[in-house]
């Protein structure tokens, strides 16, 4: 079964960190009643997962959702509807996504200690990418000439192009004559993958690290991400005055329903929107002189 799930994740183009969480929660309620998986009864899944949703607790609601998404995945395989385990519908949650002010986004450039990894947070945040994209970024992907970043390998395998800022050239530049890669333009150390090659690229892991000390530096509070520079990438474009189609082409969603968020969160003029405490203030400051 194992072989079977890994060929069909390798098929669908999933990560490998995926299939790790299918494959971990399969186990796991495999182990708890003593079957292979795809044997298990609508009944013994229902009281499964009453048992992780009595735990309450962030990890175990992680588990939960992880257990239905690896089953979803096992009845796909098996060539079976979501009906035969009666596996809950999941609601995604609607929260808004956190967005760091002009100010923050220069202090965390200003203040990341390396060249790589000025030009990295420039690259998440100067072109809105998502962080394997930044890993996946080769030399022969900047036109320096044209100002422009072919993105060959975004989510759902969909190529575009993003604008390079002159800025984010000047420093390329400056990186590349100093580091001089031959291939992927960020390089990390080689990991051995399944078949024996290597993968040189810059790891997840260290893409959120350089991320992280530069977020320390710089003194702010907010939880940053790699996607938290993409979201503000997208509010930033937004608030300086680019329509929303072209954020949607330049962010690669495909449905505008996702794009539409950072109409929730950009602070747009002319009717920035503001807490009735300003002009509390502001009527009532006579009034406040002359009480003194």
């Amino acid at each position: 079964m194992y072989d079977k799930l890994l060929k069909s994740n390798a098929v669908l183009g999933k990560s490998k960190s995926t299939f790790n969480n299918y494959i971990r929660q399969i186990a796991k309620i495999s182990l708890h009643y003593g079957i292979v998986a795809h044997k298990l009864t609508a009944d013994q899944v229902q009281d499964y997962l009453f048992l992780l949703k009595s735990q309450s607790n962030s990890a175990s609601e992680s588990t939960f959702k992880h257990t239905i998404y690896g089953l979803r995945f096992m009845l796909k395989l098996y060539d079976l509807p979501y009906a035969h385990l009666k596996l809950p519908q999941l609601k995604r949650e609607k929260s808004l996504p956190v967005v760091l002010s002009k100010q923050e986004m220069f202090a965390l450039l200003k203040h990341a200690a390396l060249l790589k990894h000025k030009i990295l947070i420039g690259l998440l945040y100067g072109c809105g990418l998502r962080c394997f994209e930044v890993r996946n970024i080769r030399l022969r992907d900047i036109d320096i000439d044209r100002q422009q970043l072919h993105i060959t390998q975004g989510k759902g395998k969909k190529a575009r192009y993003v604008p390079l800022s002159t800025h984010l050239i000047r420093g390329l530049k400056a990186y590349i004559s100093a580091e001089k890669p031959k291939d992927w333009l960020f390089n990390g150390q080689p990991i051995e993958r399944a078949g024996g090659d290597f993968d040189s690229r810059y790891s997840q892991r260290g893409v959120q690290w350089a991320i992280n000390q530069a977020v320390k530096r710089a003194g702010i509070k907010k939880h940053v991400t790699t996607h938290t520079l993409r979201h503000t990438y997208a509010t930033h474009l937004l608030e300086d005055g680019l329509d929303i189609m072209s954020i949607k082409e330049l962010m690669g969603h495909a449905r505008i329903e996702t794009t539409l968020v950072y109409l929730h969160v950009a602070q747009l003029d002319p009717k920035r929107r503001f807490s009735p405490l300003d002009t509390l203030f502001e009527v009532c400051k006579p009034h406040i002189k002359s009480s003194r």
